[in-house]
């Protein structure tokens, strides 16, 4: 599912993107300012800018945003209530990839989120497959033995996320981030409940399970397609995973207001 990040200083129309994005089947954070959202855009796979916020512009922002190696190529969409020609073009020269006038209609803003999403991820695959299991992304659907699984909405995006990137060890910390998102109040012992539903549904044996696997001290993931019970090859659940991203903190240091002021 695809993570849209929405920074809109008005409550009311901060709330209608909200509403008409989730209603799309986009998962949405939502925020205020551009300080509050610099964590989630770390996971973001687009973002809705608003021109006029209290702060810093939209517009200052998004130098900021393109002038960043890590987010640079992030799909933007500047909101805003400037018609004129002139200031269309200093928003789209600045780095926008689109424009949206207000007031719009929820279809348009859509179809534009949309049409974002499929120019940046292009061959963004559609089925996910691992051994017995296989997902239909598009469909919002997962099988196993060609068994339709009956998950949560938030069961499979947890899954689907694993499954896309399987072998790889996700720290709790981590899942919560790039499935929940950063505006996600919860604690970790939320993905211990999801993982735990998760074995059911597919019929895994925690002790030596086929598909999600506990990786003692660092979190969990998805065994890679081919290994089973009986794999002579199978692998230690105590092999060190792949190296946590160390640069989501320097990231989100590279966006704050504080520190460009001070460079």
């Amino acid at each position: 599912m695809s993570h849209v990040v929405v920074i809109e200083d008005e409550g009311t129309v901060r709330d209608v993107l909200r509403f008409h994005l989730e209603r799309a089947g986009l998962r949405v954070s939502a925020f205020g300012s551009t300080h509050e959202a610099q964590g989630a855009l770390l996971t973001a796979d687009a973002l809705v800018l608003d021109w006029m916020l209290p702060g810093e512009s939209g517009l200052g922002f998004l130098r900021r945003l393109r002038a960043d190696p890590d987010l640079r190529r992030l799909p933007v969409l500047m909101l805003t209530a400037r018609a004129a020609e002139a200031e269309r073009v200093e928003g789209l020269e600045t780095g926008a990839d689109d424009y949206l006038t207000k007031p719009f209609s929820a279809a348009e803003l859509v179809a534009r989120v949309r049409a974002l999403l499929r120019r940046s991820q292009p061959d963004a695959p559609q089925h996910l497959g691992n051994g017995p299991l296989s997902i239909d992304l598009a469909a919002a659907e997962a099988r196993i033995d060609g068994r339709r699984l009956n998950l949560t909405r938030r069961e499979f995006d947890l899954l689907a996320f694993l499954t896309q990137h399987a072998g790889r060890v996700y720290s709790r910390t981590e899942l919560l981030d790039r499935v929940w998102g950063a505006d996600f109040l919860g604690g970790e012992r939320t993905v211990d409940q999801h993982v735990t539903q998760l074995r059911a549904h597919l019929g895994d044996d925690p002790g030596r399970p086929d598909f999600l696997e506990t990786v003692r001290g660092k979190g969990y993931r998805m065994r890679p397609r081919g290994a089973g019970r009986n794999d002579p090859e199978r692998p230690s659940t105590e092999r060190p995973s792949a190296e946590r991203p160390g640069t989501d903190e320097s990231r989100a240091e590279r966006l704050s207001p504080d520190r460009t002021e001070s460079a």
